[in-house]
C-alpha cells in the first residue's frame, strides 16, 4: 500500500489505525522473499514470451499490446510468488517485463526466420549466440516497440506490489 493510499485512508475515514498498519507492514515485510518474485517473474516472462511469439506466428500479425500482457503476467507473478512490498519487488517486475519483452520479439524473429528458412525452429534456437541475438532484434526492431515496452515496465513494476484486501483494510479502520 503506497503513502498516498494511507493518507487517502486517514481523510476519507479519520478512523485509519496507523499502529495497526505498522504491525501489518512488519509482519508482511517478514514474510517477503525477493527470491521467490524473481523466479516467478522469470517463469511468468518466459510463458509470457512464448505465448507472445506463438500468437504472433498462427495470426502472422504482430501485436504490440501483447508487451502489456506480458509486463502484466510478470507483475503478477512477482506479486503472488514473492508477497513484497519494497520497492525492490516493483523493479524486479519491470527490468524482468522487459526481459519478457524482449524474449518475445526474439521468439517471434526466430520463428518467421525458420519459416522462411525451412530450418526447424528448436534447430535455429540451439544455434543462437548473444550476437545474432541482437542482430535480430536490431533488424526487427520498430521504434512503436517502445511505447509498449514502456507500458510493460510500468504495468511490471506496478503490480509486483502486494495489496490489501478488502478485509485487511477494514482491520485498519476503527
Amino acid at each position: 500500500m503506497t503513502d498516498q493510499t494511507v493518507e487517502g485512508l486517514k481523510k476519507s475515514s479519520g478512523e485509519f489505525d496507523q499502529v495497526k498498519y505498522q504491525m501489518m507492514m512488519q509482519e508482511w515485510k517478514a514474510d517477503q522473499n525477493l527470491s521467490f518474485g524473481v523466479v516467478g517473474g522469470i517463469v511468468a516472462a518466459t510463458i509470457g514470451a512464448a505465448i507472445w511469439a506463438i500468437i504472433t506466428a498462427v495470426t502472422n500479425y504482430q501485436i504490440g499490446w501483447m508487451a502489456v500482457g506480458v509486463g502484466f503476467l510478470v507483475g503478477y507473478a512477482v506479486r503472488i510468488s514473492g508477497k513484497g512490498v519494497d520497492k525492490t519487488f516493483g523493479v524486479a517486475g519491470a527490468v524482468l517485463s522487459i526481459l519478457g519483452c524482449v524474449m518475445g520479439n526474439l521468439l517471434t524473429a526466430c520463428i518467421v526466420i525458420s519459416r522462411h528458412q525451412d530450418i526447424p525452429v528448436l534447430q535455429l534456437l540451439s544455434r543462437l549466440n548473444p550476437e545474432i541475438a541482437v542482430e535480430i532484434l536490431k533488424a526487427t526492431f520498430n521504434p512503436m516497440d517502445l511505447l509498449f515496452y514502456g507500458i510493460a515496465v510500468y504495468e511490471g513494476y506496478k503490480f509486483s506490489f502486494r495489496r490489501l484486501s478488502k478485509e485487511e483494510l477494514e482491520k485498519l479502520v476503527k
